[in-house]
């Protein structure tokens, strides 16, 4: 029998890491919600295939700070915002960030979703009922009690989520807030959501053209 030679031990833990990381991928082994911390104030954003998307409540132009979370913690960034328009916006990082792809079939109404997001006290994640409001444009959904009240959930994800794999979740839009409207049973709250009628310019941008991505001992 053929006999295989022995790897150094260092040999071996790369190749070990390295297969690894091609099992895994980044899309699997952490969220793609991100925290963006601006001179004005916080909101949320998500990593896509075709990079970074927030709606720039905070700040629409100038430095900010972004924090992903990977499966051994957070890692800050610096970056700059650039608008990509239709009220959406981006930046880009010098490291790969943990991401999702992006779906494009605006859900009729009754769909069942998840909203993802983050706060001070760690990752949370809410169902909600997609409903049908001829009066808005785009998505609006049942609004769940965790959100009333606090700012800090705008920009919060709305995905899909197949039951079999919670990891190739799949990104409708982004929460932008709440809207009060008159119906014939008085006034009726829904949740906004910046959905696939606003997120194509992200698509239609391009995906970026990164350098390298740089590889550095703070970001397993």
């Amino acid at each position: 029998m053929k006999r295989i030679p022995a790897l150094p031990i260092g040999s071996l833990a790369i190749v070990v890491a390295s297969a690894l990381a091609s099992c895994t991928g980044v899309r699997t082994i952490a969220d793609p919600v991100v925290h963006i911390r601006t001179p004005a104030g916080e909101e949320l954003g998500v990593n896509t295939d075709y990079g970074l998307v927030f709606l720039g409540r905070t700040a629409r132009s100038g430095p900010a700070e972004v924090t992903s979370w990977y499966g051994d913690g957070p890692s800050i960034e610096k970056v700059v915002i650039e608008p990509v328009g239709g009220a959406i916006y981006t930046a880009e990082t010098e490291i790969r960030l943990p991401e999702c792809v992006m779906e494009f079939e605006t859900p009729a109404a009754g769909t069942e979703l998840w909203i993802y997001g983050r706060d001070p006290y760690g990752p949370w994640k809410e169902k909600v009922t997609v409903l049908e409001e001829p009066r808005v444009l785009g998505i609006v959904t049942t609004i769940p009690q965790r959100l009333y009240g606090r700012p800090e959930f705008i920009g919060a994800g709305l995905f899909v989520v197949p039951e079999e794999n919670e990891h190739e979740k799949r990104l409708v839009g982004l929460v932008s807030g709440r809207v009060i409207l008159q119906t014939k049973q008085g006034e009726r709250e829904y949740l906004a959501i910046c959905g696939p009628e606003h997120l194509w310019r992200l698509v239609a941008r391009g995906a970026p053209e990164r350098k390298r991505w740089i590889y550095r001992e703070d970001v397993l």
